[in-house]
């Protein structure tokens, strides 16, 4: 596939590119301007921002996209694996 017709099929899928990028900033400031945002750990942190991503592509285009929600368990996952592994003390 060449990357015109994957960015137009993308484009479908969760609208435009602009906007997206819009709405996944607006989220990960307010998240960064919460108290405990600088005290968690890297991968608590990038899984929010990559769930921001995710968030963004739904409120901006197929609601209904699976994968999208699949993706948002997905990072929950990690965060939740290691929080088990590593810190038993808060299961």
């Amino acid at each position: 596939m060449e990357v015109e017709e994957l960015l137009e099929t993308r484009g479908d899928t969760y609208g435009q590119y602009i906007v997206v990028s819009r709405i996944s900033q607006d989220i990960k400031k307010i998240m960064r301007s919460s108290p405990n945002y600088e005290t968690m750990p890297n991968y608590m942190r990038e899984s929010l921002d990559m769930i921001a991503n995710k968030l963004a592509r739904i409120l901006n285009g197929d609601p209904h996209y699976l994968d999208s929600w699949s993706d948002i368990a997905g990072y929950v996952t990690l965060v939740k694996m290691e929080i088990e592994d590593h810190e038993p003390d808060k299961r």
